[in-house]
């Protein structure tokens, strides 16, 4: 499918007064399908999703040029899942390295270690090395960042139901206003968002009471160029983590004698104090001091104007999940703004972008949270029960059976909100399925399909159409005239097809032994399950999320 992006003829010189329109005499008219404000690794993916299933998109940013900052370095599997869907895994994977290994220590000694199972492992890469890949990719679908471009303010929000559009006011870096008509908006400009401030709505959340100190650096010693490391102590955390060229990042609580600034001197004289022997900082890449938030919107969603990353929520970095959380608001919004702009889809499906996000969002900062306030326990009953947990956790398997999956996003869960998504009634047969589903892994509804599946059968990868849906009838073989209802059915909705997978096939992954299908959302998770007998459940989800022919 063709990708569009809105024509849009640079503007000429004009006084700082001077407003132009793109749609003269088209007050309720649309200029384009989605405006995408902020340029950063979320906005670019919500750009390039949605252009790549043919929506007229701009995407806009204040900033005259890209940033060159490592912010966030993490990439965890299921981000890496959406990559190779967007056609750019390869550059990354050649670009990053990957982070096989955890470490902890107290007071020098080693506490815990666990290997991260393949298929968890996140990759490390700066965070502009990240932008740039996609804003190629972004040009490839024949789109570009309007630098220097930023939004005034917003006119015509509707109401929460609406879809109406909005009317923006760009200000563009020679000094013309501009007004443009959108369908939608969606706002991806970062914890200060002008967008987030034009729809409303609270801000909530804490600020952790220490500032952190930050050196990307070049060093010297015996680290592993796969391995995260924490060492914990009376006078402090401090987290390593490596990154691609030999550079590795030092992160710990700014001591108070610093003030506001982080040096060479400062890193080096903690790292020499709780950190690895033989270790010398040399050259630094970018430094920082940084202040912890744990902040969510009171809406995601305002009529048509939409919030997703850092404009919709902030926590703690713990875990290296920010970036990662933002990229999964942008995938989650694309694929159902663009459904229902080519009439796919009922308005409606937009209203779970904002249920499911928020819910995915207050998971992480509250795991967030405890891992912070992990690393900053004092008294020692305290740290010796923390340490303990550790021991426990890392000798027990847990870390990397549920704890690394869990990071990784393989495990992130849409819930249900309707009974029609599950297998009916209560028999023996049911409840089973739904008992077995609910332990760690279980491949219950919401979850992402088995990645190994996916890509195997055509469901996933570059070479999937991204805006199709699919049922999976599971181990149907020895029912085949239940096979050709389902086919029956799936013809009466538009981008939808119907794919059997043997039961050799789904036994290692799906705990449920009775034939049956899944419904799989275009976004790859979960949107219902049943048995032979569930037709007419699965009938009622296709209504709820799609349009007849």
């Amino acid at each position: 499918m063709a990708a569009r992006a809105a024509d849009h003829a640079p503007a000429e010189s004009a006084g700082a007064d001077s407003t132009r329109e793109l749609a003269p005499g088209g007050s309720r008219g649309e200029d384009l399908d989605v405006l995408v404000v902020g340029a950063g690794p979320t906005g670019l993916l919500a750009a390039c999703e949605l252009l790549r299933r043919d929506v007229r998109v701009r995407i806009i940013d204040q900033a005259p040029e890209p940033s060159t900052a490592s912010k966030a370095i993490s990439i965890y599997p299921r981000v890496l899942d959406i990559f190779e869907d967007l056609g750019v895994l390869d550059g990354i994977v050649r670009s990053s390295i990957r982070l096989s290994r955890l470490s902890y220590f107290a007071d020098f000694r080693p506490l815990a270690s666990f290997e991260v199972p393949i298929d968890s492992a996140a990759r490390s890469l700066p965070q502009h090395e990240t932008e740039r890949m996609l804003a190629d990719r972004l040009h490839e679908l024949g789109g570009k960042v309007e630098r220097g471009t930023g939004l005034l303010r917003l006119e015509d929000v509707e109401s929460a139901a609406g879809t109406h559009g909005a009317t923006a006011l760009l200000t563009h870096h020679d000094g013309v206003v501009e007004r443009v008509r959108a369908r939608y908006v969606v706002g991806a400009d970062g914890a200060g968002s002008t967008v987030r401030a034009q729809i409303g709505g609270d801000f909530a959340g804490t600020t952790y009471e220490m500032a952190f100190a930050l050196i990307d650096a070049y060093v010297e010693g015996p680290l592993r160029p796969d391995e995260i490391l924490y060492y914990q102590s009376a006078a402090g955390t401090l987290l390593i983590v490596p990154m691609p060229g030999g550079v590795y990042r030092f992160v710990s609580v700014l001591p108070t004698a610093a003030g506001d600034e982080v040096t060479v001197p400062m890193m080096q004289a903690i790292v020499d104090e709780r950190g690895p022997d033989g270790v010398t900082i040399r050259e630094p890449v970018w430094q920082a001091v940084f202040r912890v938030h744990a902040r969510i919107a009171a809406a995601f969603r305002r009529g048509p104007v939409f919030l997703i990353g850092d404009a919709a929520h902030v926590h703690s970095p713990a875990g290296g999940q920010g970036m990662n959380n933002g990229l999964q608001d942008a995938h989650n919004l694309a694929w159902k703004l663009a459904a229902v702009i080519h009439g796919e889809s009922p308005a409606s499906l937009l209203s779970t972008y904002a249920s499911e996000r928020t819910a995915a969002t207050r998971r992480i900062i509250r795991d967030t949270d405890l891992q912070t306030r992990a690393w900053m326990v004092k008294g020692r009953g305290k740290v010796l029960l923390r340490n303990a947990l550790f021991r426990l956790l890392a000798r027990s398997g847990w870390a990397s059976r549920v704890y690394a999956p869990r990071l990784a996003g393989r495990r992130l869960t849409y819930a249900p909100t309707r009974k029609t998504q599950q297998p009916a009634g209560w028999s023996s047969w049911s409840s089973l399925c739904r008992l077995r589903n609910r332990r760690p892994g279980g491949l219950r509804v919401g979850t992402p399909f088995p990645r190994r599946l996916a890509t195997g059968y055509g469901i996933a990868g570059p070479a999937a159409e991204p805006g199709e849906w699919t049922i999976v009838t599971a181990d149907a073989a020895r029912v085949a005239p239940w096979i050709a209802q389902v086919e029956a059915m799936a013809e009466h909705w538009p981008r939808l097809r119907v794919i059997g997978i043997p039961r050799a096939d789904m036994a290692p992954v799906a705990r449920c032994r009775r034939p049956g299908f899944y419904l799989i959302r275009p976004d790859g998770h979960i949107a219902a399950h049943g048995h032979v007998r569930d037709l007419p459940r699965l009938e009622t989800e296709l209504r709820a999320m799609l349009n007849p022919r």
